[in-house]
């Protein structure tokens, strides 16, 4: 946690950045929780009873979006997705900084076509009013949410491609290597 200046007291805005960032982790937690508090709970319907739970599967479905969205944003800006470094030996240091910012910069601008199809999906679920069987959840609140972390993605792969390029290397970036 950062400290203002000074003081060696975390602000109250460091507070909220540091809460802000830490958010996206704790839902995506939640979510795995009761994902996993509720496959145990069906299973148990299912063995003991012989009556699992109906809304389990869309349920399921649901959580996976959760879990999968929430994280994107994370995994790209602390780059910690899956990279190949095969070729990284053979560049220099501002060679190096070029392939990282463009590359940055390309994923995060390609992210425009699914952005767009998306919202065209959520818009058409919105106006069919297309909802989920035994819960009757619409649908497009789902895609939104997919559309929201997908554009949030996109603009944290450009502004990060962008401050590589400009020289600063974000400090949350890491690499670690596999010996397989």
């Amino acid at each position: 946690m950062t400290q203002a200046k000074g003081s060696g007291i975390p602000s109250r805005r460091h507070r909220a950045i540091d809460l802000a960032l830490a958010l996206p982790s704790w839902v995506a937690g939640a979510t795995l929780f009761f994902l996993m508090t509720m496959t145990f709970v069906d299973v148990v319907l299912r063995s003991i009873l012989n009556s699992p739970m109906e809304s389990a599967t869309e349920l399921t479905r649901i959580a996976v979006v959760v879990i999968v969205f929430t994280s994107l944003p994370m995994v790209s800006a602390r780059g910690e997705n899956i990279a190949v470094d095969l070729l990284d030996s053979r560049f220099g240091p501002l060679a190096a900084r070029l392939r990282d910012g463009l590359s940055e910069l390309v994923c995060g601008a390609l992210l425009y076509w699914p952005i767009t199809r998306i919202w065209v999906l959520a818009e058409r679920a919105r106006r069919y009013g297309d909802v989920t069987e035994y819960l009757n959840i619409p649908q497009f609140y789902v895609a939104y949410f997919v559309l929201a972390m997908t554009t949030i993605t996109a603009i944290l792969l450009v502004v990060k491609g962008l401050m590589i390029l400009a020289g600063y290397r974000p400090q949350a970036e890491r690499h670690e290597v596999l010996d397989i």
